[in-house]
């Protein structure tokens, strides 16, 4: 299986434009955490600690726990009318929320 995620080109200019107003040094941090409707939630934060555990991707970091969780998954950016949202397509979720940010395995 894909121990990596895949980063959509759109989802790259948002992070790339969020990044600007942040210190430098700064990354797009994606962690997965307990809770949510599914059992487990999305959690994206801006960060300037790179932890010994964390894997890198462009300018998004994941701690190797979380990676575990949605490796193989495809980060977008929806920027529509009605929301503007990062959201992890996971092929290893068996259900998901309706939130797009929670999810079961």
């Amino acid at each position: 299986m894909n121990t990596n995620i895949e980063i959509s080109k759109k989802a790259k200019e948002e992070i790339n434009n969020l990044l600007l107003d942040e210190n430098k040094g700064s990354f797009f941090r994606i962690s997965v955490e307990g809770g949510g409707c599914s059992g487990f939630k999305y959690n994206f934060t801006i960060d300037k600690t790179f932890n010994p555990d964390d894997k890198k991707f462009d300018n998004v970091i994941i701690d190797q726990i979380s990676l575990e969780y949605i490796k193989g998954s495809i980060l977008e950016y929806n920027d529509t009318l009605i929301e503007k949202s990062f959201k992890i397509i996971n092929p290893n979720a068996k259900s998901s929320c309706g939130c797009g940010t929670s999810f079961s395995l």
